[in-house]
């Protein structure tokens, strides 16, 4: 299979005017005893006006410190962020908080995971929604009211003017999340990042917020960033997908692309542990064995590697580059992709390497050879 390897700066888009937003190498590590946490590491990626983009992975693997570095949002000390956010065509990432302010809220506005702390406990939420409404759009007070109630009515808060009076803590965990949806929304965003929107809410809550984002983006034809860590979450409600792992990016496609011609095995085990109606009653959930590695001692090679069932020696020796695939808009990080020729013979070496060690075969004298075995066996066992 013939491999085009493409630089940091391709994957995001070449044209920084023509998106509305492009990250190109972007960059975020903190600075910390233990030494430097490569959080986000060469992420390079773009949206278009309207468009919604989901990012996916672990818990750890950078897709929440990677909206905030877009945003700017992170700590005032021990932080390196570098690389290239264009947004509107000029480069924001060396903004300081002050010029930021201006963006935030009225360009770009993010829905935080947790209501609870995102809200302030001990201010009204009529006064929460009314504070952006003012500061940005010069709004008198009664004016602020007014618009401020006409959200609560958009995003489908029952009693709207009675809740404009209430804190936080009187309502429950889908209305609190609804309210950080009205305020995100308040000034008119053009980007909305949100961040696990749907983490502590119940099932039938988490579809109706999930709902409530894609008809107000379609509406507003606003560009938004959806992270999580649930592949289902997106299949049917983003046009692409970028895949995260160890602060890069893995994988990154159309949806229908993702789903149908995935490359990375990692991606394939993400979509192999969501559960499936199909299976019987009682079905054990398949799961990625392994953690995630250290990010201030990454391993060399595949930061994967360890976890893959495909590995071999070459994984554990050489990072693969970004690669396009055969299908525009498809780019992913693999020596031996799913579904092609080198990544079946990788798999049916490393099952014939697993049976032979189970039966009690003699062992290589090879300690990479060992290695890549034992790595692939315990990928193997565990899924």
């Amino acid at each position: 299979m013939s491999r085009k390897v493409i630089s940091g700066s391709a994957a995001g888009g070449v044209d920084t005017g023509k998106q509305l937003l492009n990250v190109v190498d972007l960059k975020t590590h903190f600075l910390t005893d233990r030494g430097t946490v490569l959080a986000v590491d060469g992420v390079s990626l773009s949206l278009d006006r309207g468009k919604t983009l989901g990012v996916v992975g672990e818990s750890g693997s950078g897709k929440t410190i990677l909206s905030r570095s877009i945003m700017g949002l992170l700590p005032k000390r021990n932080v390196v962020r570098e690389g290239h956010v264009y947004y509107e065509g000029t480069d924001i990432i060396g903004h300081s908080q002050n010029d930021m302010r201006s963006v935030w809220g009225s360009e770009m506005a993010m829905v935080f995971q947790d209501p609870m702390t995102s809200l302030n406990p001990v201010m009204k939420v009529g006064n929460q929604i009314t504070e952006s409404l003012v500061h940005h759009l010069a709004m008198d007070k009664s004016e602020a009211t007014e618009t401020a109630l006409a959200l609560l009515q958009s995003v489908g808060i029952p009693e709207p003017q009675q809740r404009l009076g209430e804190y936080p803590h009187q309502l429950s965990g889908g209305m609190r999340q609804r309210v950080t949806i009205a305020i995100a929304l308040a000034c008119g965003p053009k980007i909305l990042f949100a961040d696990e929107p749907t983490t502590a809410l119940d099932v039938t809550v988490q579809a109706q917020i999930l709902n409530l984002l894609g008809r107000q983006q379609s509406e507003r034809h606003m560009a938004m960033i959806l992270v999580t860590h649930d592949l289902g979450v997106v299949a049917g409600r983003t046009d692409d997908i970028a895949v995260m792992y160890a602060g890069k990016v893995v994988e990154q496609a159309p949806t229908n692309v993702l789903f149908s011609k995935m490359k990375m095995p990692y991606t394939e085990a993400l979509v192999s542990s969501i559960p499936k109606l199909s299976n019987p009653s009682h079905t054990v959930l398949e799961i990625i064995p392994g953690r995630p590695p250290d990010l201030v001692h990454p391993p060399k090679g595949c930061n994967f590697a360890p976890r893959c069932k495909y590995v071999q020696d070459k994984c554990l020796e050489e990072e693969p580059p970004l690669a396009q695939a055969e299908t525009p808009g498809h780019f992913y990080r693999c020596w031996f992709p799913v579904d092609t020729p080198e990544g079946r013979d990788a798999l049916a070496r490393n099952l014939a390497a697993t049976t032979a060690v189970s039966v009690g075969a003699p062992a290589t004298t090879s300690a990479s050879t060992t290695t890549t075995t034992t790595a692939a066996a315990t990928a193997i066992k565990e899924t």
